[in-house]
């Protein structure tokens, strides 16, 4: 098995590395400390003298049809419920081709930011749209990312006191019988895994509590993760008190959700007890910076989630709330966002890189990424630090993060280059560009936004 030197890096996010680390196969096999040769013979050698070395960064919250909608003139200005309102009709009129040229986008975009891991939360399905998951795990495939696929779903239309039209909801036994199906045919375990699938309803107001409760059983039979929307908007707390009588965490626990393998998106408006009651359960957030300031959500208390216990990881949420899926910009917004928060002594450049490395995988419910450590996988993010806004930089790794980037020159997944100078490997970018604005415009003249 041949071994590769990444060798001598201007910077790396890892103890004991000064001087690089051997990729073997799909694994790291040793970091060489400071003053230090390998261990065994390498046989090639990349010289990362120009490069800042990360874990591949792992997306924990993200809805990949929503690339297709960015700027949407309908839903600027708004916030979460108007914005939903205005889409949800749009979203309607996704198709098979659509999702899955806009799968290929987001993961394009993903992957150039240095991510190697991502989740996807996607729960709409208007007639015809019932592989979604199928689809999304094939395009994944073919551009070597890996991912955590959420089964999605809504079953609360309109009528029965929910958000989405009926045309986006489908039946409860319907949701079950799919949630089961797309975990059998796709769902990988153990070290490596490339695509995984967890169960997502999309959120309190979208979902009955039948649906909720009968997913918490069924993760649990088949042993997977559970996600969901919560603590996104104070809306979303006055909707539950409204409906249930009770706060949104209250109800995800009367619901079953209270429990390892849940991680939430946004995670904004709990009280301080709330907070000790996700560490103490074990329950991840994905904190989605970008999204929550365009909406105006709110805040995440990302470090006393992290300090309650829980596991704190980032995520970019849809390019219809972010306007983009780039994993690294993300990690500096959560940097000035949590020091705004909890002050310029509370959270460094070391945390937001952390965050968005081992959070993501802990989020993820996975031990095998995260970490540049003998063992993992080889997922690796390169950067350089040769543009303008670098230039005088005297720290690498907080240079990175503090002054800016958003484009890695070199990304590895599971010991392969998917990214090299700056270009992946198997994207043709101006042709993935012509047919997804094909895809958004179609979208947009079936929901008569445009002639």
């Amino acid at each position: 098995m041949s071994r590769l030197w990444i060798r001598d890096p201007l910077a790396i996010f890892a103890d004991g590395a000064e001087r690089g680390l051997i990729v073997e196969g799909h694994r790291i096999a040793e970091r060489v400390a400071a003053g230090q040769e390998p261990q065994q013979p390498v046989d090639t050698v990349f010289d990362a003298s120009q490069h800042v070395v990360l874990p591949g960064l792992i997306n924990t919250h993200h809805h990949f049809y929503q690339t297709l909608t960015r700027a949407l003139v309908p839903a600027l200005g708004k916030e979460l419920f108007g914005w939903l309102r205005a889409l949800y009709p749009v979203w309607a009129g996704l198709d098979p081709e659509m999702l899955s040229v806009a799968t290929e986008l987001a993961l394009a975009e993903l992957l150039l930011s240095g991510c190697t891991t991502t989740s996807d939360h996607h729960y709409i399905y208007p007639a015809g749209l019932e592989q979604a998951v199928d689809i999304q795990a094939e395009v994944a495939s073919q551009l070597g990312i890996r991912v955590m696929l959420t089964r999605g779903s809504m079953d609360r239309s309109a009528k029965d006191g929910g958000l989405p039209p009926d045309r986006v909801v489908q039946k409860l036994d319907a949701i079950l019988a799919d949630c089961e199906r797309v975990v059998t045919e796709h769902h990988q375990t153990g070290p490596g895994a490339m695509v995984q699938v967890a169960l997502a309803p999309c959120s309190p107001f979208s979902v009955s509590g039948e649906l909720m409760r009968e997913t918490a059983a069924l993760a649990g039979r088949l042993d997977v993760r559970t996600h969901t929307h919560l603590g996104e908007t104070k809306d979303e707390n006055q909707y539950c008190e409204e409906k249930f009588g009770m706060r949104p965490l209250d109800y995800l626990e009367e619901c079953g959700w209270l429990q390892p393998r849940t991680w939430l998106a946004h995670g904004i408006h709990f009280t301080d007890g709330e907070i000790h009651r996700l560490g103490t359960a074990g329950v991840g957030v994905s904190h989605c910076p970008h999204s929550n300031m365009y909406l105006a959500s709110g805040i995440c208390p990302a470090c006393a989630i992290e300090s309650a216990g829980a596991a704190l990881g980032l995520g970019v949420d849809g390019s219809a709330s972010n306007d983009a899926s780039n994993l690294i910009e993300e990690v500096r917004q959560a940097l000035l966002l949590q020091r705004l928060q909890s002050g310029a002594a509370t959270v460094g450049h070391a945390d937001a890189l952390r965050w968005a490395t081992e959070g993501g995988a802990r989020c993820l419910g996975r031990d095998d990424i995260g970490r540049i450590e003998p063992g993992l996988e080889a997922d690796l993010a390169l950067f350089r630090l040769d543009e303008l806004r670098h230039s005088g930089g005297h720290d690498p790794l907080a240079t990175l993060v503090v002054c800016g980037t958003g484009r890695a020159d070199r990304v590895m997944v599971g010991g392969t280059w998917r990214v090299e100078d700056g270009h992946a490997a198997d994207i043709d970018e101006p042709d993935l560009i012509r047919r997804h604005n094909q895809a958004a415009r179609r979208l947009r003249q079936l929901s008569g936004l445009e002639g």
